[in-house]
């Protein structure tokens, strides 16, 4: 099992770090290893949306759909693979720290197979390092605006 959580303080309001982070279009702007999203239901997000990615990863490329499982605009955002190389649960959180600062959580969750199942030590210590990059990122693209 894959269990990876990583958090940051942004300087930027809440309703601005959720709805940014929240809205598919800007993923590959903030995540490293995202290069493209594209929706495969129509907008808004909602429950049930379903949003295909294209990345790269540990050199390789990868392409899965996540589906949203839980949507509380504001507080937290659960998505799910439908179809990837590798069964992950991704959830975001926001939470005011006051009315300027927002700390943004970033979980991942996964049970490797096959070969990956070997290399879930390594692959979590990945995953960590490029969602505190993915964090860092989106503070600064946030502080910025």
């Amino acid at each position: 099992m894959v269990d990876v959580f990583t958090e940051i303080t942004i300087n930027s309001p809440i309703s601005k770090v959720s709805e940014y982070a929240a809205n598919p279009d800007h993923a590959p702007e903030w995540y490293v290893n995202i290069h493209s999203a594209e929706w495969k239901t129509p907008k808004p997000l909602a429950l049930g949306s379903q949003i295909a990615f294209k990345a790269k990863f540990l050199g390789r490329e990868l392409a899965y759909v996540y589906e949203i499982v839980e949507f509380k605009p504001g507080k937290k955002l659960v998505m799910k693979t439908v179809n990837g190389p590798f069964p992950m649960e991704t959830t975001y959180t926001w939470q005011a720290i006051d009315d300027k600062r927002t700390r943004m959580t970033l979980s991942n969750k996964g049970n490797p197979t096959g070969f990956n199942k070997l290399l879930s030590p390594f692959i979590a210590t990945m995953m960590r390092k490029a969602n505190m990059k993915d964090l860092k990122k989106i503070k600064d693209i946030l502080e910025k605006q």
